[in-house]
């Protein structure tokens, strides 16, 4: 049990009998210590759930607030919800750095996350000591990302972050709560935008638009629901012409300044059935502009290298960061076919898009169709989807109709 020490009084000993003096009410005598005037004055002292010996210091004239504390402390050491207060005093970026080698074995999701602590939260929070902050402050700095007119879906990618610090604050019993869910808080909620799905002719046209070494990638997209990162990574070897599938083992990403082969979104590796016409097209297209044998890091930019022939590579195997090959070979592609680019409804997702209004339109299942994709989730591509799905409004009153549905009247009766 622990108990509150006095360190500017203590009880006065008799100096011929050493025991402690009590006054007429049968109290103890107390004198001042060395102490008397210096520091603070109570200070309270307890064991720990692990059996350390932990304190807290009080100013004079707050012997209540001593009390109360290690009330408090032994309380909670009962119910299971001790935290020590020293704990408390760690700066948020500690934890932060800390949560973040937790978080993926993947380099460039791990650059993402670094990106985003140091961009939006750690400016607000990183000096900060994590006992310190409080519903208010996260709900000031909602505040400051409504003013910089930030989308919800960023808003709830970085609230996301902080909480999951904050989350692993209170596993570690650093805090008991974590402010991010308190009631007063109010969550950011993202917003799935609806999909356009390009016209034929679209298609078309802005693969005329590119120029003829990259003109496979509408193939790759359109015909396969390739990704991006996918489309760069694509190999012919990953062709299996007798089973006429496509194994999708690869993108390629950018880590830091370093490109490197990582597997496709999520780990997931898949196979996609390829299309006699679209098969015809690859080949036609390794024909005109053979693979180029590229040797990148696999996963990281120290790791083990890969080689792996490509077939989307520039002049002499010249290869592009996703973000680059947008920029000049895709943007240049709408320039070139004098087609207004309209952000965001353009980019090369569009030939995904356009990938699965196709398989839906010819009855591909949901099921088939996140499988195709990678998706992990079919919920998720059918919240995506959901629009393109065929009705089967007329498929229900037919079929209602063959138990409800009235008999033809006879056409000689009728005439009679």
């Amino acid at each position: 049990m622990g108990h509150i020490q006095d360190r500017w009084f203590r009880p006065a000993r008799d100096p011929e009998t050493g025991k402690i003096r009590l006054d007429g009410r049968n109290r103890p005598v107390m004198e001042r210590t060395e102490l008397f005037g210096k520091g603070k004055r109570y200070k309270v002292r307890y064991l720990d759930p692990d059996g350390e010996e932990r304190s807290k210091s009080f100013p004079d004239k707050q012997k209540k607030r001593a009390e109360d504390f290690l009330i408090e402390m032994e309380s909670d050491k009962r119910e299971g919800k001790y935290v020590d207060p020293q704990a408390a005093r760690k700066k948020f970026r500690q934890i932060a750095e800390n949560w973040l080698m937790g978080q993926s074995p993947d380099a460039a999701t791990r650059a993402v996350l670094r990106s985003r602590l140091e961009s939006q939260i750690y400016p607000r929070f990183g000096d900060l000591r994590i006992g310190s902050i409080k519903p208010s402050t996260v709900r000031e700095w909602l505040g400051y990302l409504d003013s910089r007119k930030f989308s919800e879906n960023y808003k709830l990618v970085l609230f996301t972050v902080l909480s999951g610090v904050l989350d692993s604050a209170v596993e570690d019993k650093l805090i008991r709560e974590n402010p991010c869910r308190a009631k007063t808080v109010r969550r950011p909620v993202g917003r799935s935008p609806k999909v356009v799905v390009w016209s034929e002719e679209r298609v078309s046209t802005v693969r005329g638009g590119l120029e003829e070494r990259y003109s496979v990638i509408v193939p790759l997209g359109a015909g396969l629901g390739l990704r991006q990162g996918e489309i760069l990574g694509f190999s012919p070897d990953d062709l299996d012409d007798d089973e006429m599938t496509v194994h999708i083992r690869r993108q390629i990403r950018i880590i830091g300044r370093t490109l490197v082969f990582a597997p496709p979104k999520g780990g997931k590796t898949r196979i996609v059935p390829v299309s006699t016409s679209v098969l015809a097209e690859i080949r036609d297209h390794e024909a005109r502009y053979p693979a180029v044998a590229v040797t990148l890091p696999w996963r990281e930019p120290e790791g083990e290298l890969a080689t792996v022939r490509l077939l989307v590579t520039g002049e002499e195997g010249r290869l592009y960061s996703g973000d680059l090959f947008a920029k000049v070979v895709w943007r240049g592609a709408f320039r070139a076919a004098e087609l207004e680019y309209r952000g965001r409804a353009d980019g090369m997702h569009a030939l995904r898009h356009f990938y699965a209004s196709v398989l839906l339109s010819q009855g591909v299942s949901i099921k088939e169709l996140a499988d195709y994709l990678g998706h992990a989730d079919p919920g998720f591509t059918l919240r995506t989807y959901t629009h393109l799905v065929p009705s089967s409004h007329e498929r229900a009153r037919v079929a209602v109709d063959g138990v409800f549905g009235r008999p033809e009247p006879d056409d000689g009766l009728q005439a009679a």
